[in-house]
């Protein structure tokens, strides 16, 4: 099949790739040559493990253009992957999704064969056959489900690992109201063996907020009851391996710690938040979700003055910086919290990441980042925020280390506190 991919951000790079690596023949479009250029010469404009090389083995299935027209006038199926930032209320922005919906439509207007129009940017329930049906129809002159298809196709990748993510999911949803549209997920995915869900269009959208959201809130609750562990002696580790037995329950995501972080979780979150609050129904318990996120990081700044009640002027090695290891994404980050109440303390802070110190120094350009993990141990205390495995291998003897992710060799010969246990 010929696919076109809108944005080639995390969502497009990804789903673009995997889609040549199936055997379709992809035209990447964006608005910046830069990125294009690179997936012509098979690097990728984002960084995920085993990306690059999937890009470079495709290249032959692989085109990519600024020219938004030729890419739809030259594919049967265009997926929307462009971005879906949030607004200062948490809402999401929607004038990327009405500006390609749009652009598409406009092409579609010209178009005579069918094509099918998919969204894989997350947008709450409602959207795709509103605002982008609405676009698509004004732009084309058209009807969809008569003239052009439209559906909806989640993604549920993970950072780090969305590669296995996409070739070994845990299911597939696809949102369809007419049968052509179905028919092309249907003969995209039909080498797949996992469950396939098919429903309603705005039901497969609330299918991925509604995932983020309860994976969210089994961080928050495992970290609320990390904290009362914590005061009662209690390895939270053991409580929650014992509840994950439960079959009803599972184990996943119950890991006490700092919070989430990310381009998902917390702005997933917020936008059902805010469509639960437009519909007169605020989420209690989202809202709850989300307050112990925020205040979780804190609580490792709190634990480090029990040792060190004055900052002022010391000097705190930052282990980690990016929201989870095996990426360079800082969006949402622990570390970003944490080093804010840090230089409010007025301490200085070196900090190390593998992979995202070039983000991050846009944020926080006045604190010193270190070229090795081994030189942050020098500091006067070290906060591990992100557990990158490279942490295993350091040597913490005597060292003061607050842990918030639980890695096991900080506790060996060193003053050691974890933040829930």
């Amino acid at each position: 099949m010929k696919i076109s991919i809108l944005g080639t951000g995390y969502v497009g790079a990804v789903t673009g790739a995997c889609f040549a690596e199936l055997g379709n023949d992809v035209v990447f479009v964006d608005i910046d040559p830069a990125k294009l250029d690179m997936i012509r010469t098979g690097r990728s404009p984002i960084f995920e493990p085993g990306l690059d090389e999937l890009l470079a083995k495709n290249l032959h299935r692989i085109s990519a253009t600024t020219d938004t027209a030729l890419a739809i006038r030259e594919t049967e199926a265009t997926f929307i992957c462009v971005g879906t930032p949030s607004n200062p209320d948490g809402s999401i922005d929607l004038q990327y999704i009405a500006a390609a919906s749009e652009a598409i439509g406009e092409v579609l207007r010209e178009k005579e064969s069918w094509h099918t129009v998919v969204m894989k940017s997350t947008v709450v329930s409602g959207t795709t056959t509103g605002i982008v049906r609405r676009r698509l129809e004004e732009a084309s002159g058209k009807e969809a489900f008569r003239d052009f298809g439209l559906a909806s196709n989640p993604e549920f990748l993970r950072e780090g690992s969305a590669l296995t993510d996409v070739f070994s999911p845990d299911r597939i949803v696809m949102g369809v109201e007419d049968p052509r549209s179905r028919e092309v997920l249907e003969t995209l995915y039909a080498t797949f063996t996992c469950p396939k869900l098919v429903t309603a269009i705005p039901v497969a959208e609330m299918i991925k907020y509604v995932s983020n959201a309860f994976l969210a809130t089994k961080i928050s609750f495992a970290n609320e009851i990390g904290n009362l562990c914590k005061t009662m002696g209690i390895d939270t580790a053991e409580v929650f391996a014992g509840v994950g037995l439960d079959a009803r329950i599972n184990p996943a995501f119950f890991r006490s710690g700092i919070g989430f972080g990310g381009s998902c979780f917390p702005k997933d979150v917020r936008a059902l938040i805010a469509q639960a609050g437009a519909a007169g129904l605020p989420p209690k318990i989202l809202q709850s979700v989300v307050a112990v996120n925020e205040e979780q990081p804190l609580r490792l700044v709190a634990l480090l003055k029990k040792h060190l009640p004055d900052l002022k002027g010391k000097r705190i090695g930052v282990l980690g910086l990016a929201f989870k290891p095996d990426t360079d994404d800082i969006r949402e980050s622990r570390a970003i919290p944490i080093i804010g109440e840090l230089r409010k303390e007025g301490a200085g802070v070196i900090a190390y990441d593998p992979l995202a110190i070039a983000h991050f120094r846009s944020l926080f350009p006045e604190i010193t980042y270190a070229s090795s993990a081994a030189e942050v141990l020098e500091c006067d205390a070290v906060l591990i925020i992100t557990e990158w495995k490279e942490f295993e291998a350091l040597d913490y003897t005597g060292k003061l280390v607050i842990d918030g992710r639980r890695v096991p060799k900080a506790a060996v010969g060193s003053i050691y506190e974890g933040v829930c246990w």
